[in-house]
């Protein structure tokens, strides 16, 4: 397999751990979107809408957001979130 398969496979998992996440996130008036795979081990996501200014966003990022991608793709190593 290329690397770009690799790569994209990867992507495709990180879209399917967010979109598991996603209605909960709705939920709540928020959304989050996927900014960036770099090295295939750090994701950047923005987290949108309600979850912006939400005081428990670094909770919600950790303990449901990293979690799930890990589940998804366990190589990934760190995720971040940044800022509108």
């Amino acid at each position: 397999m290329t690397a770009i398969q690799n790569s994209q496979e990867l992507k495709n998992s990180v879209e399917s751990a967010l979109a598991e996440i996603r209605p909960f996130l709705n939920s709540d008036g928020g959304d989050i979107k996927l900014i960036s795979i770099d090295d295939d081990k750090h994701v950047t996501v923005k987290l949108e809408g309600a979850c912006t200014h939400c005081s428990v966003n670094q909770m919600t990022l950790k303990a449901g957001v990293e979690t799930t991608i890990k589940k998804w793709a366990p190589q990934i190593e760190t995720v971040v979130n940044i800022s509108a």
